[in-house]
C-alpha cells in the first residue's frame, strides 16, 4: 500500500463531496450540520491548502494506491497543532499507519505538541497511546463536546 499527499486543491470537488456527505464519516463529526455543495466545497479546500502558507503546515488530501482516501495533518489550534484524519469508510483500516506517519513528520516540520480533538462517539481510542497520545480532559467546541488526547511534547 503505497500512501500519497496532495494539496486539497489537486482532489477533484466530486470526491470530495463524496467524503464530506457520507453518512458514515459525518456521523463521527458532530460540527457537520450541513450537507455540503460544489461551492462550499470550493471555500473549504482553499482554506485548507492556505494553512501551508499561514502556519508553515497545513492538512494533505490522501490516496491510498491512487484511490482517493480522504484528508488529515495538522491544523493550528491556539498553542498547538491539532491533528485531523477524516477517512472513507473503506480506508478505515489506514487510520493507525496515517496517524504514524504524519507524527513522524512533525518534526521535520518543526511542530511542537499536537491534541486530537474526538467526539465522544468515537470509542476505539486505546492506540492514540502507541503514538503518543494521553486523555487530558473534556471540551467543548461550538457547543458539541469533544474528549482531547495530547502529546507531552
Amino acid at each position: 500500500m503505497a500512501f500519497t499527499f496532495h494539496p486539497f486543491s489537486d482532489i477533484p470537488h466530486e470526491e470530495w463531496l463524496l467524503l464530506l456527505n457520507h453518512p458514515d464519516v459525518i456521523r463521527h463529526m458532530p460540527l457537520a450540520t450541513e450537507r455540503w455543495t460544489d461551492g462550499a466545497i470550493a471555500e473549504w479546500a482553499k482554506g485548507k491548502d492556505a494553512q501551508w502558507q499561514a502556519n508553515g503546515y497545513g492538512p494533505w488530501a490522501i490516496r491510498v494506491d491512487g484511490a482517493f482516501a480522504g484528508w488529515g495533518g495538522f491544523q493550528n489550534e491556539g498553542d498547538e497543532a491539532d491533528l485531523a484524519l477524516v477517512l472513507l469508510p473503506g480506508f478505515w483500516g489506514h487510520g493507525p499507519a496515517l496517524a504514524r506517519h504524519f507524527m513522524h513528520r512533525r518534526l521535520e516540520l518543526g511542530i511542537g505538541p499536537v491534541s486530537i480533538l474526538l467526539p465522544p462517539s468515537r470509542t476505539r481510542v486505546k492506540g492514540l497511546a502507541r503514538i503518543g497520545f494521553l486523555f487530558d480532559r473534556e471540551v467543548e467546541y461550538e457547543g458539541q463536546r469533544f474528549l482531547k488526547f495530547r502529546t507531552s511534547e
